[in-house]
């Protein structure tokens, strides 16, 4: 047996006579043959021999298992020595000290002939390949790492916002983006692409934004990347990189405060719907009026304080957490309103079926959802501290409904159906008032199923809202067709 102190690894000979070995050899550095089993494989089958890589604990790497004496992988491994060679009439064994960044491994190569120049200085390069080789899988897997740590990072900051509890988001953001959140409020975007091409997209987010602005893969959408800009200039950078792709397409909110995230993000996916039938495939939520901005501001705030009353005697924090739910799986499913705030779909489904039975309602009724929805998205303005409604107005949801500006609103939202000779509006006022189940709207109609989706999928960009899908447009036109008396008014357990 012989060793080397470390430092003074043999040279290997020149190949002269046989230089085919050393490009096969530089060939596995090319970006598409950085695989270090199929290296160790190529130097088994170049020297005629056996090869294992393992690392100090005895695992293999690559490579066929060997026998060999732990005494002197120890001293290899630890670097005491940098190689060693072993011999017998059966076998000639050479182990090499290969580096790695976090710890040493042993390259060793059995064969039945002994190492002559060329096999030698074979084992020695491709001993220094495998070096870069692990060297750089590790700075990848690190990078790896780090990348995905950033983005759960970004996400938890996003669930965070999306509960309104923007100190803690604040806090979390500190740390690596300073003065990210320091701003009282903020555009939501989100940027919707092929899925294939999300992460690309997300990477471009943050260089058109410079990282000023909080850039998240949506753990619901496969395809949106959601943008929270305090920003003035998020917007038009991402319109700028919509514009430079044309298989993007971009949805934004009006300016809200960091705490009303959740609505914020509501309103930007109901603009990307718009988006969709737009020229320059961007679209802004602030570009039509809402019902409620056509209704008396202080009724509709005491009518508010008077549905949600039931939910005061909870706890702060309980009372905080379902009312964030539910606004949530009022606007999307359980499973995705699950992914937004990072909990599990059974969690958000017992939250909503608490608030229900609070309520003394039934969320399967679309009015209801629509109604409820407009509470919850009204209670924002409103102070933490229960109300005890005095001074409130004793206006019910009929009163708040029936404004001249309201009714106006909804008369001409729904008249822009009149003209198609279908009559989707009858058809979308049916499909509506069955829960949006399009077979039961088909039997109440007398045509078939897909008739019925057709219609309401038509209706979709005359109205300019997204009507297959629960969320803030949807319940703007159960409103609408509630204010014209097309459907019955909801009942609540509160005097709503």
């Amino acid at each position: 047996m012989a060793g080397r102190e470390d430092g003074n690894r043999q040279r290997a000979a020149q190949a002269g006579t046989d230089p085919a070995w050393a490009e096969e050899l530089l060939e596995h550095l090319r970006p598409a043959g950085r695989d270090v089993r199929r290296v160790v494989a190529w130097l088994a089958g170049t020297v005629g021999a056996t090869v294992a890589l393992q690392d100090a604990a005895g695992n293999l790497i690559a490579g066929n298992r060997l026998p060999l004496d732990e005494g002197l992988v120890a001293d290899i491994t630890a670097g005491r020595i940098a190689s060693a060679a072993w011999e017998s009439r059966e076998r000639h064994l050479r182990l090499v000290r290969v580096e790695h960044p976090s710890h040493a491994c042993v390259l060793a190569v059995s064969r039945q002939d002994p190492f002559d120049r060329r096999s030698s200085g074979v084992v020695t390069h491709t001993a220094q390949v495998i070096e870069l080789l692990l060297t750089a899988s590790e700075s990848t897997a690190a990078g790896h790492r780090l990348r995905r740590a950033t983005s759960d990072l970004r996400l938890a900051i996003l669930q965070l916002l999306m509960v309104e509890d923007t100190i803690a988001a604040r806090r979390v953001a500190a740390g690596l983006w300073p003065g990210l959140l320091d701003a009282e409020t903020a555009c939501v975007y989100v940027v919707e692409s092929a899925p294939d091409m999300r992460d690309r997209v997300a990477e471009e987010c943050l260089d058109s934004t410079r990282e000023d602005a909080l850039v998240v893969r949506c753990p619901a959408m496969d395809g949106h990347v959601i943008v929270v800009g305090p920003r003035e200039t998020t917007g038009d950078a991402l319109r700028s990189l919509v514009g430079r792709h044309p298989d993007l397409f971009l949805g934004g909110s009006v300016r809200q405060s960091l705490a009303q995230t959740a609505t914020a993000y509501g309103q930007a996916v109901s603009a990307l719907a718009v988006a969709h039938f737009r020229p320059d495939k961007t679209a802004v939520y602030a570009e039509r009026t809402h019902p409620e901005r056509l209704m008396d501001p202080v009724a509709l705030r005491g009518w508010t304080s008077r549905v949600l009353r039931p939910l005061d005697t909870l706890p702060h924090h309980t009372r905080a957490e379902l009312l964030a739910t539910t606004r949530l799986g009022l606007e999307f499913t359980a499973v995705n309103a699950a992914k937004v705030l990072g909990v599990s779909r059974n969690t958000v489904r017992a939250r909503m079926e608490r608030v229900e039975a609070l309520l003394g309602t039934d969320f399967a009724d679309l009015t209801v959802r629509a109604v409820v929805h407009l509470a919850l998205n009204t209670r924002i303005g409103l102070t933490d501290a229960p109300s005890d409604g005095t001074g409130e107005p004793e206006l019910r949801l009929a009163d708040l409904l029936s404004g001249p500006a309201v009714r106006t609103w909804g008369q001409d939202l729904l008249g822009r159906l009149d003209a198609d000779a279908r009559n989707p509006r009858r058809t979308l006022r049916t499909w509506i008032a069955v829960g949006g189940n399009a077979e039961r709207a088909a039997q109440a109609l007398g045509v078939h199923a897909q008739t019925v989706r057709e219609h309401v999928r038509s209706a979709e960009p005359v109205l300019e809202r997204q009507l297959l899908a629960a969320g803030i447009d949807l319940y703007e036109v159960v409103l609408a067709h509630l204010t014209v008396g097309d459907l019955d008014l909801p009942v609540l357990r509160s005097p709503a």
